[in-house]
């Protein structure tokens, strides 16, 4: 027996791969295919089933092009409904995967499809749990993403997910490995661990959510504390894992369309499409495509991408780094981002080399803000974190406009005078800068090294507020 887990850090997914004498079975795998069976031949075995854990919002699985590509069977939990043939399966049924054997538990909560898997050894013994979005390393799935019925409030999904994971989790062995659908950074949970790999007898000891004397209302109350809104992509991700999708290879092969400057600008003007900037924001700050956003390839661009873009079938442009064209259309499309239409041949170089406009965004350091700042007390500095790592820490004078909802807040920036962003780093203040400046707002000027510059230097900055302590 073998298992592999297939960790993808901009979507803080896992898939996994399971091998037995000869046969093998993917769980809850990612769009782009190849590498299972790339695998699986290195290894001479048959993938025989693909597992879903339940209808993804946050990703489209690849479960229908790889039962297309190898014969497997799509599995899923009661009550799903696919408009592709799938095994929906009865809650404690089992399959066999070689020596081993995988049982159906319906979890519902998460979402009413939600079955974790439970894998058993050769001795017929508790091995691993693959549990989705049902438990994660230090939290539990959101119970706001089903579609709901007119009775069926967030409130009735939650204690739905109570009462799974009091009937099917906590009562296996404490020595039972859980393999997460999601690690921190996932928008499926919000206390999620560092950590990939667990165990039942860990969670029961350290996750909120497992405490054994909550009560339902108790877990209730604490798992929708303090959930954001759901991405405005999640439902269109859903119905794409539920009635099938564009082959990866399409989509490719469509979205590397290499276009000349000329044609580009033809392209952005005629279809309205988003320009959508993918370099790293050292480069990006030096010199865009006016009106482009920029959302780099090296953060947290999957979730960014769903956050900012919203609408999945928008047109997309793209500006990427020469040899990551094709990762670019890739990442996107898992997440259900399909419609690129172009990419600029030659890059930002080849755009300014035509003679094109090229824009760029002012910078400064820490050091260069503190002296500004001691210069001119009313000094305007906007921090674009989210709200509880503003709460936790920030400069004293400075105003909240978390990224994620920067659109509600352009009215407060000042249309003549400079102002100061920063995040945290420097990822998501030029994210910022990006969209101000498609909004016709120019006068803005990037603080380098975000927050972590910051708090080297003597700015007045508030006291410290341990995250763990904030409600």
């Amino acid at each position: 027996m073998e298992i592999k887990q297939i960790y993808t850090g901009c979507l803080a997914q896992g898939s996994y791969y399971i091998k037995c004498n000869g046969e093998a079975a993917i769980v809850d795998p990612l769009r782009e295919v190849q590498q299972y069976i790339d695998m699986a031949e290195k290894d001479g075995v048959k993938i025989k089933y693909v597992f879903e854990t339940h209808f993804h919002a946050d990703f489209v699985s690849g479960h229908v092009t790889l039962a297309e590509k190898t014969g497997a069977e799509i599995i899923y939990g009661p009550t799903a409904k696919t408009g592709f043939d799938s095994i929906i399966a009865e809650d404690g049924q089992r399959f066999k995967v070689g020596k081993l054997e995988i049982e159906v538990l319906h979890t519902p909560g998460h979402t009413l499809e939600s079955s974790c898997f439970l894998l058993y050894d050769k001795r017929g013994e508790q091995h691993s749990l693959f549990s989705g979005d049902t438990v994660f390393l230090g939290d539990v799935g959101r119970p706001d993403l089903a579609q709901k019925a007119d009775d069926m409030t967030q409130e009735h999904l939650a204690g739905m997910l109570f009462d799974s994971i009091r009937a099917k989790i906590m009562p296996l062995n404490d020595n039972v490995i859980i393999y997460p659908g999601h690690g921190a950074g996932s928008a499926c949970g919000k206390n999620m661990s560092k950590e990939t790999v667990g165990s039942i007898e860990h969670e029961k000891a350290t996750n909120y959510a497992l405490r054994a004397d909550m009560t339902r209302e108790e877990f209730v109350n604490e798992v929708l504390d303090g959930l954001m809104p759901p991405l405005e992509y999640f439902g269109f991700n859903v119905q794409m894992n539920k009635t099938g999708y564009t082959s990866i290879e399409e989509v490719i092969k469509n979205g590397c369309n290499m276009l000349t400057p000329d044609q580009f600008e033809k392209a952005a003007e005629t279809t309205k499409a988003v320009i959508l900037d993918v370099r790293h924001q050292t480069d990006f700050v030096q010199g865009f495509v006016p009106r482009s956003i920029f959302i780099g390839l090296k953060g947290g661009f999957a979730p960014w991408v769903g956050t900012l873009l919203v609408d999945v079938k928008t047109p997309i442009l793209l500006i990427v780094d020469e040899g990551q064209e094709e990762e670019a259309v890739i990442r996107l499309s898992r997440v259900g981002f399909d419609n690129v239409i172009g990419i600029l041949d030659g890059g930002i170089k080849g755009w300014s080399e035509a003679g094109k406009e090229v824009d760029t965004i002012k910078t400064t350091s820490a050091e260069g803000l503190e002296k500004e700042m001691k210069e001119d007390s009313e000094l305007a500095v906007f921090d674009v974190r989210k709200s509880e790592e503003f709460t936790a820490e920030h400069i004293k004078e400075a105003k909240h406009t978390a990224l994620d909802s920067l659109n509600d807040h352009l009215e407060e920036y000042p249309s003549e005078g400079e102002f100061y962003i920063h995040c945290a780093g420097g990822y998501r203040s030029v994210i910022a800068h990006s969209i101000l400046k498609a909004h016709g707002i120019h006068n803005g000027i990037d603080v380098l090294g975000g927050y972590g510059a910051i708090a080297k230097t003597g700015i007045p900055i508030t006291e410290y507020v341990c995250p763990s302590t904030l409600k």
